[in-house]
Protein backbone atom coordinates (compact mmCIF):
# COMPACT_ATOMS: atom_id res chain seq x y z
CA UNK A 1 0.00 0.00 0.00
CA UNK A 2 1.39 3.38 -0.77
CA UNK A 3 1.42 6.00 1.64
CA UNK A 4 -1.41 8.17 -0.76
CA UNK A 5 -3.62 4.66 -0.63
CA UNK A 6 -2.67 4.85 3.34
CA UNK A 7 -3.88 8.20 3.68
CA UNK A 8 -6.76 7.89 1.53
CA UNK A 9 -8.10 5.89 4.18
CA UNK A 10 -8.18 8.69 6.92
CA UNK A 11 -11.27 10.15 6.88
CA UNK A 12 -10.01 12.73 9.83
CA UNK A 13 -6.44 12.84 12.14
CA UNK A 14 -8.09 12.26 15.59
CA UNK A 15 -4.94 12.85 17.92
CA UNK A 16 -1.75 14.14 15.65
CA UNK A 17 1.42 12.54 16.32
CA UNK A 18 3.17 15.22 18.50
CA UNK A 19 -0.34 15.36 20.99
CA UNK A 20 0.06 11.67 21.10
CA UNK A 21 3.80 12.03 22.27
CA UNK A 22 3.49 14.47 24.50
CA UNK A 23 0.60 12.53 26.52
CA UNK A 24 3.06 9.89 26.36
CA UNK A 25 5.97 11.62 27.58
CA UNK A 26 3.16 12.59 30.80
CA UNK A 27 2.01 8.93 31.37
CA UNK A 28 5.73 7.89 31.39
CA UNK A 29 6.35 10.38 34.13
CA UNK A 30 3.30 9.53 36.76
CA UNK A 31 3.86 5.76 35.83
CA UNK A 32 7.79 6.60 37.01
CA UNK A 33 6.59 8.26 40.30
CA UNK A 34 4.20 6.13 41.15
CA UNK A 35 6.55 2.73 40.53
CA UNK A 36 9.79 4.51 42.17
CA UNK A 37 11.96 1.80 43.71
CA UNK A 38 10.25 -1.42 42.27
CA UNK A 39 10.52 -3.26 39.54
CA UNK A 40 7.49 -3.04 36.69
CA UNK A 41 6.73 -5.73 34.11
CA UNK A 42 4.69 -4.55 31.27
CA UNK A 43 2.29 -6.48 29.66
CA UNK A 44 1.86 -5.64 25.81
CA UNK A 45 -1.66 -6.69 24.51
CA UNK A 46 -0.79 -7.56 20.65
CA UNK A 47 -0.93 -6.58 17.96
CA UNK A 48 -2.63 -3.02 18.31
CA UNK A 49 -0.62 -1.73 21.62
CA UNK A 50 2.91 -2.68 20.14
CA UNK A 51 3.70 1.03 19.16
CA UNK A 52 2.32 2.43 22.22
CA UNK A 53 4.42 0.20 24.51
CA UNK A 54 7.77 0.67 22.60
CA UNK A 55 7.50 4.73 23.27
CA UNK A 56 6.00 4.73 26.38
CA UNK A 57 8.42 2.36 27.80
CA UNK A 58 11.44 5.00 26.80
CA UNK A 59 10.03 7.46 29.00
CA UNK A 60 10.12 5.26 32.35
CA UNK A 61 12.91 5.67 34.35
CA UNK A 62 12.10 2.00 36.57
CA UNK A 63 13.44 -1.05 35.84
CA UNK A 64 10.68 -2.55 33.69
CA UNK A 65 10.80 -5.82 31.63
CA UNK A 66 8.04 -6.95 28.95
CA UNK A 67 6.20 -9.25 28.03
CA UNK A 68 3.24 -9.90 25.45
CA UNK A 69 -0.10 -11.91 24.97
CA UNK A 70 -2.48 -12.11 22.43
CA UNK A 71 -6.15 -12.07 22.66
CA UNK A 72 -9.05 -12.51 20.32
CA UNK A 73 -12.50 -11.74 20.37
CA UNK A 74 -13.33 -10.12 17.40
CA UNK A 75 -13.12 -12.61 15.07
CA UNK A 76 -13.69 -11.69 11.53
CA UNK A 77 -16.30 -8.70 12.73
CA UNK A 78 -15.79 -5.22 14.22
CA UNK A 79 -17.60 -5.82 17.31
CA UNK A 80 -15.98 -7.60 20.27
CA UNK A 81 -18.08 -11.25 20.35
CA UNK A 82 -17.89 -11.45 24.17
CA UNK A 83 -16.01 -15.16 23.36
CA UNK A 84 -12.31 -14.47 24.30
CA UNK A 85 -9.12 -16.63 22.96
CA UNK A 86 -5.96 -16.41 24.21
CA UNK A 87 -3.91 -16.70 21.43
CA UNK A 88 -0.65 -16.32 22.61
CA UNK A 89 -0.25 -16.38 26.82
CA UNK A 90 2.68 -14.58 28.54
CA UNK A 91 5.98 -16.43 28.75
CA UNK A 92 7.03 -14.75 31.94
CA UNK A 93 5.54 -15.55 35.65
CA UNK A 94 3.99 -12.70 37.05
CA UNK A 95 3.32 -14.01 40.41
CA UNK A 96 4.49 -11.72 43.41
CA UNK A 97 5.52 -8.51 40.20
CA UNK A 98 4.12 -5.49 39.54
CA UNK A 99 2.38 -5.75 36.33
CA UNK A 100 1.14 -2.93 34.16
CA UNK A 101 -1.45 -4.49 31.35
CA UNK A 102 -1.01 -1.83 28.46
CA UNK A 103 -3.52 -1.77 25.85
CA UNK A 104 -4.35 0.00 22.50
CA UNK A 105 -8.24 0.83 23.16
CA UNK A 106 -10.61 -0.03 25.53
CA UNK A 107 -13.85 -0.24 23.64
CA UNK A 108 -16.55 -3.07 25.06
CA UNK A 109 -14.47 -3.38 28.04
CA UNK A 110 -15.23 -7.45 27.51
CA UNK A 111 -12.07 -8.41 26.50
CA UNK A 112 -10.14 -6.28 28.93
CA UNK A 113 -12.16 -7.57 31.63
CA UNK A 114 -11.55 -11.38 30.49
CA UNK A 115 -8.24 -10.17 30.89
CA UNK A 116 -7.83 -8.62 34.23
CA UNK A 117 -9.70 -11.91 36.19
CA UNK A 118 -7.26 -14.07 33.94
CA UNK A 119 -3.91 -12.25 35.17
CA UNK A 120 -5.19 -11.42 38.67
CA UNK A 121 -5.58 -15.23 39.27
CA UNK A 122 -1.89 -15.25 39.03
CA UNK A 123 -1.50 -13.86 41.85
CA UNK A 124 0.72 -10.89 40.98
CA UNK A 125 1.69 -8.64 43.71
CA UNK A 126 -0.24 -5.65 41.73
CA UNK A 127 -2.06 -5.23 38.57
CA UNK A 128 -3.30 -2.27 36.85
CA UNK A 129 -4.15 -0.82 33.08
CA UNK A 130 -2.85 1.44 31.02
CA UNK A 131 -4.91 2.22 27.86
CA UNK A 132 -4.02 4.90 24.90
CA UNK A 133 -7.53 5.29 24.54
CA UNK A 134 -10.88 5.15 25.44
CA UNK A 135 -14.24 4.81 24.17
CA UNK A 136 -16.72 5.09 27.37
CA UNK A 137 -19.88 5.43 24.99
CA UNK A 138 -19.01 1.79 24.08
CA UNK A 139 -18.94 0.46 27.38
CA UNK A 140 -20.46 -2.85 28.45
CA UNK A 141 -18.26 -3.90 31.62
CA UNK A 142 -17.00 -1.25 33.37
CA UNK A 143 -12.87 -1.53 34.10
CA UNK A 144 -10.67 -0.13 36.41
CA UNK A 145 -8.25 1.87 34.34
CA UNK A 146 -5.54 3.85 36.55
CA UNK A 147 -3.51 5.40 33.39
CA UNK A 148 -5.59 7.01 30.43
CA UNK A 149 -4.05 8.61 27.29
CA UNK A 150 -7.22 9.81 25.71
CA UNK A 151 -11.40 9.89 25.81
CA UNK A 152 -12.36 9.23 22.32
CA UNK A 153 -15.84 9.65 20.66
CA UNK A 154 -17.47 6.26 18.95
CA UNK A 155 -15.37 6.41 16.05
CA UNK A 156 -13.73 3.44 14.12
CA UNK A 157 -10.18 4.64 14.47
CA UNK A 158 -7.01 3.66 12.73
CA UNK A 159 -3.14 4.05 13.13
CA UNK A 160 -0.20 4.20 15.63
CA UNK A 161 -1.05 0.50 15.99
CA UNK A 162 -5.00 0.43 15.66
CA UNK A 163 -6.00 -1.48 12.00
CA UNK A 164 -8.73 -1.74 10.16
CA UNK A 165 -8.09 -5.60 8.02
CA UNK A 166 -4.58 -5.62 9.48
CA UNK A 167 -3.72 -1.90 7.75
CA UNK A 168 -3.46 1.64 8.77
CA UNK A 169 -1.26 0.39 12.14
CA UNK A 170 1.93 2.39 10.75
CA UNK A 171 0.25 5.69 10.72
CA UNK A 172 1.94 7.84 13.36
CA UNK A 173 -1.33 9.46 14.59
CA UNK A 174 -4.52 8.34 14.91
CA UNK A 175 -7.07 9.06 12.79
CA UNK A 176 -10.98 7.65 11.86
CA UNK A 177 -11.31 5.66 9.37
CA UNK A 178 -12.33 7.13 5.64
CA UNK A 179 -16.90 6.82 5.35
CA UNK A 180 -16.02 5.31 2.64
CA UNK A 181 -14.32 2.42 3.80
CA UNK A 182 -16.50 1.61 6.64
CA UNK A 183 -17.78 -1.70 7.66
CA UNK A 184 -21.92 -1.67 7.12
CA UNK A 185 -22.95 -1.59 10.62
CA UNK A 186 -20.45 0.35 12.49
Amino acid sequence: MSSVELERGVGEVLISADELQARIRELGREITEEYAGRELLLVGVLKGAVFFMADLMRHLKVPCEIDFMAISSYGASTDSSGVVRILKDLDINIEGRHVLVVEDIIDSGLTLSYLVRNLESREPASLEICALLTKTARREIEVDVRYIGFEIPNKFVIGYGLDFAERYRNLPYVGVLHPDLMPEGV
